[in-house]
């Protein structure tokens, strides 16, 4: 065993990174267009002169990447595509007949997306597709809202990026019905890295829901390095609802990078229950008056799993709002970050945000980090933030137990009720009452569901 300790120590993930992509450069999706070869070789340059951030870096200071010290991650290949799927995990029920795009270890399985019932005037591909279909519109917005400049994830990935949607969303038109994006892995022998790479265009007063799943199945390490550039135009209204649940030895690394126009909303949602390491970065602009951005999580962690949501939102112009809900539960020794940073610029006058980070432990061993910021560089405007880290509510367990109801479920009502606080966030029913049934099923007690429990 002592060659192994003295080899597992020589792991240099930047290096196993850099020569991974040389390897499958030329495999890549259009490898043959000069632009976007050009993109991801810059790409991968600023990956190497950065390296991966660590503790040194203000914004990585709760977060260690230790996966990537003690695991070597090779590139998926194509037959990593034909993994066997028995049943496509989902969020929204399969009766609801929801269009769905769906990828097996990062690469499109058209067999099991289902995209022929789409309204008129939307597009849903992947990546490879809108590259090779429509090449000058992909150069047009691609990497021009998630810059690379000081972010080597965001660098790797635009290097590496082999799979993801591209959705396009035409001026004045109204999606009735959610789109799924979903994204499975875990089903490989060896770790594997997938790099999803989504691209989110909604024109002038468009309208549409998207609800995107990172799903683990198996028991295979993996890192999921994924970016979302997300371009919310004049009047458009974006719903956008995320989760990951990845399996329990997976990294999920992912970052977010929002631009929204006049009068839009964009309204994101990210519930979060897997994953070994899981980080998400949200950066949001509000660039037009009127522009509203909401970012609302929860995240209910156990084991030894460690959860880090860490956003930005920037008011570059004057009567823009956003207001930010989260929610963790935090079991075992588990451990959560929190990092919200409310940025108002000089001539932003007349803006109005809010943030609010709830966490319960229920642990003695579990550990929360919240460190919430406001920057502001102009006089009137109205910013709050508020943070609380406590124990479930004795008084209140005291009360249902009193009522006869049995501690577990009591326990269950009162987390239930705590996680409601953000998903009550969610305007679309099917997907909040879907993001709910996900959460009864992480609950830790084996007793019965609330619902299922009524009074003799």
């Amino acid at each position: 065993g002592g060659l192994r300790t003295t080899m597992s120590q020589k792991i240099n993930p930047v290096e196993n990174f850099v020569s991974g992509f040389e390897a499958i450069r030329a495999t890549l999706a259009g490898n043959d267009l000069p632009w976007l070869d050009s993109l991801r070789r810059s790409g991968i340059g600023q990956f190497e002169d950065i390296g991966l951030p660590g503790p040194k870096v203000e914004s990585w200071k709760y977060t260690r990447l230790r996966p990537l010290e003690d695991t070597t991650f090779r590139p998926v290949t194509l037959a990593d595509r034909e993994a066997y799927i028995d049943q496509v995990p989902s969020v929204l029920p399969s009766g609801l007949g929801c269009p769905r795009i769906v990828f097996v270890n990062g690469f499109m399985r058209s067999d099991l997306s289902c995209l022929d019932n789409l309204t008129e005037g939307v597009t849903v591909e992947s990546l490879g597709a809108a590259v090779a279909r429509d090449p000058e519109w992909v150069e047009a917005h691609l990497g021009r809202i998630g810059r690379l400049e000081g972010q080597p994830l965001v660098a790797l990935n635009t290097a590496m990026m082999n799979s993801g949607v591209v959705v396009h969303v035409r001026r004045g038109v109204v999606v009735e019905q959610p789109i799924q994006m979903i994204f499975i892995a875990g089903l490989t022998e060896e770790p594997v890295a997938c790099y999803p790479r989504n691209l989110i265009v909604m024109e002038e007063a468009s309208q549409a829901t998207l609800v995107k799943l990172h799903a683990g199945l198996g028991v295979s390490a993996y890192l999921a390095n994924a970016v979302t550039e997300v371009d919310v135009g004049d009047a458009a209204i974006l719903r956008h609802y995320r989760v990951q649940s990845e399996n329990m030895q997976a990294t999920h690394l992912g970052s977010l990078h929002v631009r929204i126009g006049r009068d839009a909303t964009y309204d994101g949602f990210g519930l979060h229950i897997g994953g070994r390491l899981s980080r998400t970065e949200v950066f949001a602009r509000l660039e037009g008056e009127g522009g509203h951005c909401a970012l609302n999580g929860a995240y209910l962690m156990k084991g030894r799993e460690h959860c880090d949501n860490t956003t930005v939102i920037e008011h570059t112009v004057p009567h823009t709002t956003c207001s930010e809900v989260f929610k963790g539960i935090l079991d075992d020794e588990s451990r959560g970050v929190f990092q919200g940073r409310i940025v108002v610029h000089k001539d932003a006058q007349g803006t109005d945000g809010h943030q609010l980070s709830n966490v319960l432990l229920l642990s003695d061993k579990a550990e929360m980090d919240a460190k919430p910021e406001l920057e502001i560089y102009a006089d009137d405007v109205k910013c709050s933030h508020g943070a609380t880290t406590g124990q479930l509510d004795e008084t209140a367990l005291f009360y249902l137990r009193s009522r006869g109801i049995p501690e577990a479920l009591a326990r269950n009502l009162l987390i239930q009720s705590f996680v409601a606080g953000a998903l009550d966030e969610i305007k679309c029913d099917a997907v909040r009452e879907a993001m709910m049934s996900k959460v009864v099923h992480w609950l830790p007690a084996k007793c019965f569901l609330a619902e299922e429990w009524t009074e003799e």
